[in-house]
C-alpha cells in the first residue's frame, strides 16, 4: 500500500516521549510521508508536530483515533498511546485496514491478546510490536554469530532489564515507584523476555518467578526474576528491576555447545588460537533514553513489510508468547514462585 506519490502515508497516535523517536525515523525515511499526528488533544498533536519540524497546518491533526483512521491519506500508523489503550487501538486500526506498529506492552491481559490476534488476522494488515532491541546492533551481531554456528546449539539465555528511570533522568519519572501502573516486567522487562525468546529462537512454555521490593506499600512489583523453560527444552533466566539506584544496565548472556557471549564479549572453539574472550565494538543496549533506541531500523523494517507485503518477525502474533510469558511471571510472583504454564 502506498499513496499516489508511491510513498506510504504514515501517522502517529499518541504524542508522548517515545513518539518523537518514531517520528524522527519516519522523517528520515524516503519510503514514507508523515500525513497525520493524533493525541488526547489537538494542542498536544500540534506541539509534537512543531517539535519535530512539521508545520501542523500541512498534516492532519486529530484528538480521536477514529477520526485519524478515517483519514484517506493514512496507510499506516505508530500507536504510542498509554499501555491500557494499545489493544483497543490495534483492533480499531485493523478494522480500518491500516497497518500498525504498536509500542510495548501491546496488551495488558490475555483476553486482549486474543482479540488483537483475531482482528489482525481477519484484516490481513502488517503489524510490528515495539520490541526495538531486536534492531540493536549488538543484537544483530549476536544473531549473526548464532546463525553462523559459532556458538553451536544454544543451551541457555539470560537477559536482565535494570532501569531506574528516575536515576537515569527519564522525563516525568520522579517518585516513579509510587506511580507505577504495572509490574517491572510488564513496563520494561518485556524487552528482556522478547530478546531471550529471539536469541533462543523458541517460545517460552513455563515460568517460575519471584518478586521483591525494598520499599513497602508500592502499587506494583518493582523487582522480578524468573526461570523460564523454552519449547525446545532449554532454559533461561530473565529479570527486571526498576528500584535500584544505579545506571541503566541491560545484560545479555548466551551459552552454547561451541561458544558463548556476554554482551559484546565472545568466545568460540571454532576460532583456533583464541585463548580468551574477544570483545567486538558495537552499540550495546546500554541506555533507556529514547534517543538511544534503534528506531530507524524498526521503522525501516515496518515500511519494508508494508511495501513488500511480507510478515514481520516481530508482529502481533509473534508477540503473543512474549506477553503470555510476562503475564505468567506476574502470576507466579503473586503465587510465591509457583510454576505457571504459558
Amino acid at each position: 500500500m502506498a499513496s499516489a506519490n508511491g510513498k506510504v502515508g504514515v501517522a502517529i497516535f499518541g504524542a508522548g516521549n517515545v513518539s518523537s523517536g518514531h517520528l524522527d525515523a519516519y522523517l528520515r525515511s524516503s519510503q514514507c510521508d508523515v500525513v497525520a499526528i493524533g493525541s488526547r488533544t489537538k494542542e498536544g498533536a500540534e506541539a509534537k508536530a512543531r517539535e519535530v519540524g512539521i508545520d501542523p497546518s500541512s498534516i492532519g491533526i486529530y484528538d480521536s483515533i477514529d477520526d485519524l483512521l478515517a483519514d484517506k491519506n493514512v496507510d499506516a500508523l505508530s500507536i504510542t498511546t498509554p499501555h491500557s489503550r494499545h489493544a483497543a487501538d490495534v483492533i480499531a486500526s485493523a478494522k480500518a485496514g491500516k497497518h500498525c506498529l504498536v509500542e510495548k506492552p501491546i496488551a495488558v491481559s490475555n483476553d486482549e491478546l486474543a482479540a488483537m490476534d483475531a482482528a489482525v488476522a481477519e484484516a490481513g494488515i502488517r503489524t510490528v510490536c515495539g520490541f526495538v532491541l531486536r534492531f540493536n546492533p549488538a543484537t544483530l551481531a549476536t544473531k549473526a554469530l548464532i546463525a553462523e554456528g559459532m556458538m553451536g546449539d544454544v543451551l541457555y539465555v539470560q537477559t536482565d532489564y535494570w532501569h531506574n528511570p528516575e536515576q537515569s533522568g527519564y522525563p516525568g519519572a520522579e517518585n516513579h515507584l509510587q506511580h507505577m501502573d504495572c509490574s517491572a516486567m510488564l513496563a520494561g522487562g518485556c524487552h528482556a523476555i522478547d530478546l531471550a525468546r529471539y536469541l533462543m529462537d523458541s517460545d517460552i512454555t513455563e515460568v517460575s518467578a519471584l518478586g521483591f521490593a525494598g520499599a513497602e506499600g508500592l502499587p506494583h512489583i518493582p523487582g522480578q526474576t524468573a526461570i523460564v523453560r523454552f519449547a525446545n527444552g532449554m532454559a533461561g533466566k530473565i529479570s527486571a528491576c526498576v528500584e535500584q539506584w544505579m545506571p541503566y544496565q541491560f545484560n545479555v548472556d548466551v551459552l552454547g555447545t561451541d561458544g558463548g557471549l556476554r554482551d559484546n564479549r565472545f568466545y568460540s572453539r571454532k576460532i583456533p588460537g583464541v585463548t580468551g574472550w574477544a570483545q567486538f565494538p558495537t552499540v550495546l543496549p546500554d541506555s533507556g533514553a529514547v534517543s538511544h533506541h534503534p528506531f530507524q531500523g524498526e521503522i525501516d523494517h515496518f515500511l519494508e513489510c508494508i511495501i513488500e507485503g511480507k510478515e514481520s518477525h516481530v508482529n502481533v502474533h509473534d508477540g503473543i508468547n512474549t506477553h503470555r510469558a510476562l503475564f505468567a511471571i506476574d502470576q507466579s510472583c503473586a503465587e510465591g514462585g509457583a510454576t505457571i504454564v504459558v
